[in-house]
């Protein structure tokens, strides 16, 4: 069943994207997706190379991709880009597990829309591979809008608290990672830095004012 309403879901957000190889279920959370046809319907994902999920999907040629909504939280989700997911169950936390007709997972208590994909193409683009993919299967699973970045970055994720001695000590600079939203704090960040939660380089990160 394919119904259309459910890729309006992507036009903008954060997306859990799912993989299994084997008895092997992994996910990542990825920012750039669209449709790219309508007749076949097909989309397009960007996946970085450094995840375990991207390899399942270069191999199996499947994935199910999910928009975030308003309602997700942070904690189920905290494994999937600060870690690969070859040596942990990313899906150890998460509650309400359902899986789609082509055997992947998904959270219904965290998303709006379930689209289960077979890549037909896949393009490198160095760090990362771009997938062309058919849509087997859409689903709405809500009316709750989709999380954008600043949303995200207001409502979900986790701020530390400042101690009285954080005060005193020097305020470093603050770029934060417009996939994931990671903050690095430091005087600068090098060329060749990396993000440790999704793996993205520096031009996925912006300087907070």
């Amino acid at each position: 069943m394919i119904d259309k309403k459910a890729i309006f879901n992507i036009s903008y957000g954060l997306y859990v994207l799912v993989a299994r190889q084997g008895n092997k279920d992994n996910a990542c959370i990825i920012n750039v997706a669209q449709q790219v046809t309508d007749s076949p319907l097909q989309l397009m994902v960007c996946v970085n190379k450094q995840n375990l999920t991207h390899d399942m999907v270069l191999r199996t040629l499947k994935f199910n991709l999910c928009p975030l909504n308003e309602d997700a939280s942070m904690k189920p989700f905290q494994h999937f880009g600060f870690q690969s997911g070859r040596d942990v169950n990313k899906f150890a936390d998460c509650q309400q597990e359902l899986r789609t007709e082509n055997g992947l997972l998904y959270l219904p208590k965290f998303i709006n829309a379930v689209i289960s994909c077979v890549v037909t193409k896949s393009i490198d683009l160095g760090s990362h591979t771009m997938f062309i993919a058919q849509v087997m299967e859409a689903r709405v699973l809500g009316d709750s809008p989709s999380i954008t970045y600043a949303y995200y970055q207001q409502h979900i994720k986790p701020q530390p608290s400042l101690t009285s001695q954080d005060s005193e000590i020097k305020t470093h600079k603050k770029w934060v990672c417009e996939v994931c939203g990671y903050v690095h704090e430091g005087d600068d960040l090098p060329d060749d830095y990396i993000c440790p939660w999704c793996k993205h380089g520096k031009s996925d990160f912006k300087l907070l004012e």
